[in-house]
Formats: structure tokens, sequence, C-alpha cells
């Protein structure tokens, strides 16, 4: 028997969460230039042809681990040689460390997204794979730190997304539990945290997924523009 408990993909029905968790690039931030910038120098600094923004597009969501290598290889999967990771890895921290933010910029409706979410009275937190040293100064630099009372970066934990732990800490974090929380992103990440976590999941059909249509990870709703979010969610008791 099918789990009524639980929205079917792209229900109609109202959320009616106690805390929303959202992710960072691709569903705040567009961080792309700021990668590009820095995985380009870094690939110069090896004396290798640079990539561009559209392939470094393709190659973000993972964290920058992840994006070192993809850039070593020239592919979303694949290891670099050993030693030419450990080369690049300490250069790219360098780059992205001093460009984190100079060009990045928050989506449309980002600002009214939140603010619709605060007014509502709702816990947020902002959940990403970035590595705390870039993501508090990112949120400073772009003024919207303060919305979120709880951040947890790629390296918080032990374990980051798809894992559901970061899910599950925000949740207990927060004194609510699954079904009372709502995860949104961009990603298939995102997608398979919150899935096993147990919370629904809206995905914006703008960010990053390595090329793909966001819907087909099959989210319980896909929206344009966080100020969307607001209309998705059952309406405030007075």
């Amino acid at each position: 028997m099918p789990d009524k408990s639980r929205p079917t993909p792209f229900d109609p029905r109202p959320f009616d969460p106690q805390m929303v968790l959202i992710d960072l690039d691709g569903t705040l931030v567009d961080s792309v230039p700021d990668l590009t910038h820095s995985v380009d120098e870094m690939m110069a600094a090896l004396d290798r042809p640079p990539h561009g923004e559209a392939a470094v597009r393709n190659w973000v969501g993972n964290g920058v681990e992840r994006l070192v290598q993809r850039a070593l290889t020239g592919q979303l999967d694949g290891e670099p040689d050993p030693a030419d990771y450990e080369r690049a890895y300490p250069i790219f921290l360098e780059l992205y460390s001093a460009h984190n933010g100079e060009h990045a910029r928050l989506y449309p409706g980002v600002v009214e997204g939140l603010k619709a979410l605060r007014k509502r009275g709702l816990k947020l937190g902002c959940v990403t794979n970035k590595a705390a040293r870039f993501t508090e100064p990112l949120l400073e630099n772009l003024g919207i730190a303060d919305n979120f009372g709880i951040i947890i970066s790629g390296d918080s934990l032990s374990e980051k997304k798809p894992s559901p732990l970061p899910l599950l800490h925000a949740a207990e974090h927060f004194g609510v539990t699954p079904p009372q929380s709502l995860m949104l992103g961009d990603s298939i990440s995102d997608v398979k945290a919150a899935r096993a976590a147990g919370f629904p999941v809206v995905c914006v059909s703008y960010g990053y997924n390595h090329g793909h249509d966001i819907r087909e990870a099959v989210p319980d709703a896909v929206i344009d523009s966080l100020t969307e979010l607001d209309g998705l969610l059952v309406e405030q008791r007075a």
C-alpha cells in the first residue's frame, strides 16, 4: 500500500512545516562565477588550460574537493592522479578564499522569499556541502546570515548530503520531527538527503544538478523562485 502520510510527487496539497532547511549554492546563491575564476586560476598555476563557466556550472554541487577533482579530470566522474590533487587542492583553497563572494549573487526572489518565511515564524536553517570557511563568510557578505538559526556546512558533521545526518541534526537542534520539516534545494543530493531523513522536499528549477532537470529526481514540488514557496504552505493561522 502506498504511504499516504507523505505527499506524492507534485502533490498540490500544502505543506505545513515548522522548520525549513535551505541549500546554499544553486538555491540561494549563484556562486559559479567565483568558483570558475578560482578553478581557472588553479589550472593556470598548473600550466593547464582553463575550463570556463559552462563546465564549472555542470560540476558544482558536491563540495569543493569534488570540484577540484572534476577540474583535474575534465569530467563529472573519475579520479585524478593523487599527486596532482595534492598539489592542486591547496591552490584552489587559497584562490577561493580570496575571491569567495566577489562575484556571487543572490538569485531573484531570495530576499523576499526568506522574509515571507520569517514572517510565518518558521525555524530556518542553511544546510550546504560547502566548507564552513567559505559558507559563513559568503552568507555574511550577501547579508542573509541572520535569517538562519543554524548553519550546517559540509565539514560541520561527520557526513554531508546526500546523507540524512545534516537534516536530522538540524531537526534535533530545533526540536522538530521530520514530518514537521521541509527541505528546499536544487539537486538530486538534496532530494536523496530529504528522502533518507523522511522530509518532504521542494526543489528550485534553476540550480545546479549536473545538467539534468531536477524533476527527474521526483521532489514533492518544483518552484521557479523562492517567493513561490510561501504559496505551497498552509494558510497562516490567525
